[in-house]
């Protein structure tokens, strides 16, 4: 009996962390963001940086939701949970914080843009001023 509730709980542990690992956000390079960009028209471009920031340069068609904003969670909240993101920062350090949100609010189709805007730069690709 005890060998039976072992590997039950054992099962059910293994599909929670089956599930866990497949909603959990992938880290893109540069290069391949851009391709992603490319092949889904339909992503959404999500930039966490303060809209001085944005306003600054952004990569095209990016929506602005500021990390540092009093009602962040809810502007999150706000957007579309049925599309797929790509959401990036300056350098990973708020979109990186971003990530839990997101799949706290329930978004199940998230990428991240690993080193952010800095990285995107120094990739050589191009950004709206």
């Amino acid at each position: 009996m005890k060998t039976i509730r072992f590997f039950s709980a054992f099962f059910l542990l293994l599909i929670n962390i089956t599930a866990w690992a497949q909603d959990a956000p992938k880290n893109l390079n540069a290069q391949q963001a851009a391709q992603l960009l490319q092949t889904d028209k339909g992503i959404v471009v999500l930039d966490v940086r303060t809209p001085a920031e944005f306003q600054a340069g952004h990569l095209i068609n990016a929506v602005n939701v500021d990390y540092k904003a009093a009602d962040f969670e809810q502007q999150l909240a706000k957007l579309d949970h049925s599309k797929p993101y790509l959401v990036h920062c300056a350098v990973g350090g708020r979109s990186t914080k971003t990530l839990p949100i997101l799949q706290k609010l329930g978004f199940q189709n998230v990428r991240h843009l690993d080193g952010g805007l800095q990285a995107w730069q120094q990739a050589g690709l191009p950004v709206v001023k």
